[in-house]
């Protein structure tokens, strides 16, 4: 299970550093401008006609590469860490088990101090 989701974890890393030099790669629109960074055409941006090429649809696969990659990561994960859990509660079940003999033991001993101190104690 480890070596899955450390593939899984080499794939989205190299996923994301594709995704970045796209990004990066990519040229702005024409016309954004201040009007556009504060919703003057969000109209045009959504439901503009352009299909945009081959780097817009590029962006896309590998934004869905890296959300589908970050979901699976993190099940995986957690399944793992939930195995390693009950390997963790199965071993405190046997220290709890071999616990009552140790108890009596402890419990022994502290009577043991009490009548010593109250034998050695002077009356008040």
């Amino acid at each position: 299970m480890s070596l899955l989701i450390g593939l899984l974890s080499f794939a989205l890393f190299l996923v994301c550093l594709f995704l970045c030099l796209l990004v990066l790669v990519q040229l702005p629109k024409k016309e954004a401008g201040m009007g556009q960074a504060f919703g003057g055409g969000t109209t045009d941006a959504l439901f503009g006609a352009g299909a945009g090429n081959a780097l817009t649809s590029l962006t896309k696969y590998s934004a869905g590469a890296f959300l589908v990659l970050s979901l699976t990561v993190s099940v995986l994960g957690s399944k793992a860490g939930a195995g390693k859990t009950k390997l963790v509660r199965a071993e405190l079940g046997k220290a709890a088990a071999s616990a009552p003999a140790a108890n009596a033991l402890g419990t022994a001993v502290t009577n043991a101090v009490k009548t010593a101190t109250n034998a050695v104690a002077p009356a008040k």
